[in-house]
């Protein structure tokens, strides 16, 4: 049986921003990027030299204009995920506890959504299955 020809993995990490309420905050992805217009956990794509949780500091400062640190990070789960050109490969961070008010930095909108109403938003393939994790634990 012939294997399919292997695909470039792309290291993602992304954060579940959570506020006092137990609300998530997802965000829109802008015109003109892949998957425009569905809703994803901020985060990006992990440099040469740069751990995960190093990334969503980076990425929530850049995306969001917030400040956390590596320790208010805690790892969830996953996902995994084969797009067509490419292997995605995402933890999934919690972080509770930040400073600044989120918005969007790069004219993305963003919604504080509680974890049960998620599926009422079109995410990406990766994103969909780390909503049950969050639903048992907010």
């Amino acid at each position: 049986m012939m294997e399919e020809a292997a695909k470039p993995v792309l290291l993602v990490a992304a954060c579940a921003l959570v506020d006092a309420d137990g609300r998530v905050l997802i965000t829109e992805r802008p015109p003109g990027k892949a998957l425009a217009g569905l809703w994803e956990f901020p985060g990006g794509k992990v440099e040469t030299g740069e751990t995960p949780e190093q990334t969503v500091v980076r990425e929530l400062e850049e995306e969001l204009g917030i400040e956390t640190k590596i320790a208010c990070l805690a790892p969830l789960t996953f996902a995994s995920h084969t797009y067509e050109s490419f292997h995605l490969l995402m933890p999934l961070f919690v972080c509770r506890r930040f400073w600044g008010t989120p918005t969007g930095r790069e004219g993305q909108r963003l919604k504080w959504v509680r974890p049960r109403d998620m599926r009422k938003y079109k995410m990406p393939p990766a994103d969909e299955p780390l909503i049950p994790f969050l639903i048992d634990l907010l």
